[in-house]
């Protein structure tokens, strides 16, 4: 039985650690005045009929705080990479010069940066989801041991240390929203 509550410990912690790894990844992607390659993450443009992320079609490259440089690998990817930044709708139009792609963000306005609070706010919403549902999944595991003979209070305790853990959990997903939303809103 041992075995089996730290199993299902260890297994709860992990599924937490990767909702946080989620959420890091998508804050990064949530651009905070200065500019970073990781903005295009997630967007991909046909190569040779296979979605592939611009990263791997092209050298990305800052220029300055608010100027990122996309130089493809073979120039006939420019159209492509051009037409799909314009359709992830990120913000920027992309200026094209036919050797390479300059994307210039504007400046932050105070209310764009408030609503990249809010979009930052709702991506930590969606961890703190997750993680509460692996704490369902944990605490509902722990019942079924206890059917199959597990004591009531080892349960208890057990059940005590996923919500435990959970805290932590959720208390990093609040420590980097409050990073990234002073991040954002530091001029």
């Amino acid at each position: 039985m041992q075995e089996d509550i730290d199993l299902i410990l260890e297994d709860t912690e992990d599924s937490m650690k990767k909702a946080i790894n989620h959420l890091e990844a998508e804050l990064v992607k949530i651009r905070a005045g200065k500019v970073s390659p990781n903005m295009l993450d997630g967007i991909t443009v046909e190569y040779y009929d296979v979605p592939t992320p611009i990263a791997q079609v092209a050298n990305i490259t800052v220029m300055d705080a608010r100027t990122l440089t996309i130089q493809p690998w073979e120039k006939k990817m420019l159209a492509q990479i051009d037409r799909a930044i314009m359709g992830a709708n990120i913000g920027v139009t992309p200026q094209n010069d036919g050797v390479q792609i300059r994307l210039f963000m504007p400046p932050l306005t105070e209310e764009r940066r408030k609503d990249m609070v809010k979009k930052a706010g709702g991506e930590g919403e969606q961890a703190k989801i997750a993680i509460r549902n692996i704490r369902r999944d944990g605490i509902e595991q722990i019942k079924k041991l206890q059917k199959d003979g597990l004591s009531e209070d080892i349960a208890k305790g057990t059940e005590k240390l996923i919500q435990d853990i959970t805290d932590k959990f959720i208390a990093l997903v609040e420590k980097h929203l409050a990073a990234k939303e002073k991040e954002m809103m530091t001029i």
